[in-house]
């Protein structure tokens, strides 16, 4: 199967600043989530990609056609790519239709109504953007970008100026429509829970570095690194000691894998943290719960002063400043202490 993307060794720098280092990877076709915290390079990574930065080291393919090496550079313009920007990007001047069509021959124009309807803009083609919700301009955007026929559309957080509600419905519309098109994407993102819900391969990035890429579920429930843990999943870390078949914690004890290690710090993710009322003192005091909907949220406080969070069902209420066991549901991963 022919590579969409194909990165190998790919480096920036900004002055004495590393801003991608030494990054590898290919994405044979489909979704993938760049994610990272502000800063981590994913957006200068995609700007690699797009053509416009120049990588110092590495080489970037697009569609099996390399575009950036030591001798060779393709501009962004001759890289048939589609970009969605976080602000719209759109020609205030144009109406919708126009704006899909732009820098269309006229024989493709009716392709920019088929494009319109796909997604859900059918009865605007006459409205110019500031007749649009955000909503609606990023749908305009994504039509736009798809109208060309790439082999890949790269979106740099695409709906972080977008109301959460609208955020949450146009992520999955974008994904169908990607889908449905057969483009792949690069999809640039802060968000954990956006990257988790919209891509078929998920990379880590941290300090210009990749931590780590998986699918959705490789990322989650198998993290390669203790930041990747931390970031993706928001995981407790506590730390153990090896007696026999069990881990050691100032919280209690776990039942131990079969590892070398004898002291370890382990990694417990906020849903499997079990919270278990207790008649007599527990090791464990709530400090705090807080109401999220769907689910409780609990700071949790251990005898040391650390502070643990674990997320039950809202059929689970208990009062603050209560004792209480904690347990796991689920097999305990470990990071070297």
């Amino acid at each position: 199967m022919e590579k969409i993307l194909q990165l190998d060794g790919v480096s920036k720098w900004f002055g004495e600043s590393q801003a991608v280092a030494d990054v590898s990877l290919n994405l044979p076709q489909g979704i993938l989530a760049l994610l990272g915290s502000s800063g981590c390079g994913k957006t200068t990574l995609l700007r690699l990609i797009a053509g416009f930065e120049h990588p110092e080291t590495g080489s970037i393919e697009i569609a099996g056609r390399k575009v950036a090496s030591n001798n060779c550079w393709i501009p962004p313009e001759k890289r048939r790519l589609g970009m969605v920007f976080q602000d719209y990007a759109l020609f205030p001047h144009l109406t919708v239709v126009e704006n899909v069509a732009f820098g269309l021959k006229k024989l493709e124009k009716a392709a920019a109504r088929r494009l319109i309807e796909l997604v859900g803009l059918t009865g605007l083609e006459k409205r110019y953007p500031y007749q649009l919700s955000g909503g609606q301009q990023q749908r305009v955007a994504l039509a736009r970008a798809l109208a060309p026929q790439p082999p890949l559309v790269l979106l740099d957080e695409p709906l972080s100026n977008l109301d959460v509600q609208v955020r949450l419905r146009l992520r999955e519309e974008i994904r169908d429509i990607l889908k449905a098109t057969g483009t792949s994407a690069v999809f640039v993102t802060h968000d954990q829970e956006e990257a988790l819900a919209i891509a078929d391969l998920v990379a880590v990035m941290s300090k210009g570095k990749l931590e780590q890429i998986g699918t959705p579920q490789e990322v989650y429930t198998q993290p390669s690194s203790r930041f990747v843990a931390e970031f993706v999943t928001g995981a407790n870390f506590i730390f153990a000691e090896r007696q026999g078949d069990l881990w050691t914690t100032e919280v209690g004890c776990f039942a131990a894998s079969d590892v070398g290690e004898k002291k370890a710090d382990l990694m417990i993710r906020e849903e499997d943290l079990l919270i278990e009322p207790t008649e007599s003192d527990g090791a464990v005091m709530i400090h705090s719960r807080r109401f999220l909907g769907r689910e409780y949220r609990y700071c949790l406080l251990t005898p040391s002063g650390k502070e643990l969070h674990a997320r039950t069902a809202i059929s689970q209420v208990l009062p603050v400043g209560a004792k209480v066991k904690l347990n796991v549901a689920s097999t305990i991963k470990i990071f070297p202490a």
